[in-house]
């Protein structure tokens, strides 16, 4: 047997909204038939009352009563006010209950049916007693002359009459509750038809679930995830990408603008087109941005997924600089087979010294540099990257020297300052330089690259500088923002302008500064600087 779905959140609510709507209208139409009925009752009494008291009152019932024929003179009387008030009966009768007049003229002369006893006390008095008539909601009044009780007038409504009358009101009632629970029950649907397009039909255990499911899902992706509305405010943001923005406290419902973050990043999450595969820098962070909008006609939001690229862009780096290197020592392997043949050439020719002399002069070049770094830089990682930027550097026919005051001792760095950052710093500024002086070296020139690795004063300064054409002053801060770059295309060009931006984020991140100034070379010096404490930086 098929185990019935429960029913969608829509279909409970409308459910329970019926239910409340049928019995509030049932609720107020059984409140509104009771008190119909006891106001009917209560105005046909007050009808009743000033009727009987009327008559009563009038001079003519008195001298009637005491003429030889009461009824001949009272009869045709008190039938018309019967029939202009609307009362059922009017009565006047001897105070021995003796009717004098009565609608059923057979009646007439007969005992009265109730109570008199009130008023022969002088009071009128109501009660609600069957009669000939049937039941019926009636008043008795003293007929009085000189003081003296002489007759009773009794008049009266009867129960039929006003439970019509009820019947009538109730039908009414009837009537507007049904209008009243079909309007409610249709206004209900329509909205719990909604609804349910919302929540896609789904009940209250299936959203629960899935909110379970949410949120579960939204903690546990590393990736960030960041969800903006309509006026681009924070709606939903993840662990994660809380983490890649740094950012603290609780995001949601706080504007993109106001988050503090990099002005190309939030320019990204700000603009209505998609952005694909974007990389953008926070204070310490290499991030790929995606951004798609949310809508279904109209703007609703817009979708972020955020990936960290820091370790990709350090590998990346260094898979530029292995690249580069394996390049270099290509080259050199070719050049290398040259000269071996030229020195086999000047032995088969006879000419020896010559052969020994050229090789040596080429191996006392090679030695030297070696020599250099290796004695200047004790730090193994730097001396093999000055190496190998040295042989890449000859590569584009580039001189790269090492100043003579260089000079690091290995163990010197703290543990907290990885070689890979150094490399990263280092690394990127010789590219730069490498492309400039390359690119800018007069014909017949060869272009220089000057490094400065020195470590004093509780300091690590690493300076690079270059023969090429420099850089504008004004544009000192722009060439560390993301994306620039004056190489469309170059023997070191990678990363689309990353190079500077990470290289600041990077000196930035363990409290050092750069800075950029003209080289005494013609080109541009940029020179980085890292305190050397024992501490981690805050």
């Amino acid at each position: 047997m098929r185990i019935p779905r429960p029913r969608s959140l829509a279909g409970q609510l409308f459910a329970v909204q019926a239910v409340l709507i049928a019995v509030v209208v049932a609720g107020c139409a059984l409140f509104a038939y009771f008190t119909a009925g006891e106001q009917a009752e209560e105005t046909a009494r007050r009808q009743a009352t000033a009727v009987a008291t009327s008559v009563a009152d009038a001079p003519y019932v008195a001298r009637a009563v005491r003429a030889e024929d009461p009824t001949k003179l009272l009869q045709p009387w008190t039938e018309r006010v019967r029939k202009d008030a609307g009362v059922a009966f009017v009565v006047v009768m001897d105070t021995d209950k003796t009717r004098y007049t009565h609608t059923n003229p057979s009646a007439i002369g007969k005992k009265y049916l109730g109570h008199i006893g009130p008023a022969l006390r002088g009071e009128v008095f109501h009660e609600t007693h069957r009669g000939t008539l049937g039941p019926s909601v009636r008043v008795v009044a003293p007929v009085r002359d000189g003081g003296k009780v002489v007759a009773l007038v009794s008049s009266g409504i009867t129960v039929e009459t006003i439970s019509g009358g009820l019947r009538r009101q109730m039908l009414s009632l009837i009537a507007v509750a049904a209008a009243a629970l079909a309007l409610g029950g249709l206004g209900t649907y329509v909205i719990n038809a909604r609804l349910r397009r919302h929540t896609h039909g789904m009940n209250a255990a299936e959203l629960s679930r899935l909110h379970d499911y949410h949120q579960a899902a939204l903690h546990a992706v590393r990736e960030g995830l960041l969800l903006l509305d309509g006026r681009r405010a924070v709606a939903l943001i993840n662990d994660g990408a809380r983490e890649l923005l740094g950012l603290t406290g609780d995001a949601v419902g706080r504007p993109v603008a106001d988050l503090g973050l990099p002005a190309p990043l939030t320019g990204a999450l700000l603009s209505p087109a998609p952005r694909v595969d974007e990389l953008h820098l926070t204070a310490d962070r290499v991030i790929v941005v995606n951004t798609a909008p949310v809508d279904d006609g109209e703007q609703r939001g817009t979708m972020v997924t955020l990936r960290d690229h820091t370790e990709l862009q350090a590998l990346s780096g260094e898979l530029d600089s292995v690249r580069g290197f394996a390049e270099a020592l290509r080259s050199q392997a070719h050049e290398a087979a040259n000269r071996l043949h030229t020195v086999v050439s000047l032995i088969e020719l006879g000419r020896a010294d010559e052969a020994v002399e050229f090789a040596t002069a080429e191996l006392e070049l090679a030695q030297a540099l070696t020599d250099r770094v290796v004695g200047a830089v004790g730090e193994p990682v730097l001396a093999a990257l000055l190496l190998g930027k040295a042989a890449q550097a000859n590569e584009y026919g580039v001189e790269l020297t090492l100043t003579e005051d260089s000079g690091i001792d290995d163990g010197l760095l703290p543990g907290w300052l990885p070689a890979r950052d150094l490399v990263t710093v280092l690394g990127n500024l010789i590219d730069n330089a490498i492309d400039a002086a390359a690119g800018g070296r007069p014909a017949g020139e060869p272009g220089r690259v000057v490094v400065t690795v020195r470590a004093t004063d509780g300091e690590l300064l690493l300076r690079v500088a270059d023969s090429g054409p420099g850089v504008d002053p004004g544009r000192t801060e722009e060439i560390f923002r993301r994306g620039w770059t004056t190489k469309a295309a170059g023997p070191t060009v990678h990363g689309r302008g990353l190079g500077l931006a990470i290289v600041r984020q990077t000196v930035r991140r363990h409290g050092g500064t750069v800075t950029l100034e003209r080289a005494p070379e013609g080109g541009a010096a940029f020179a980085v600087r890292l305190p050397l404490r024992t501490e981690l930086p805050a």
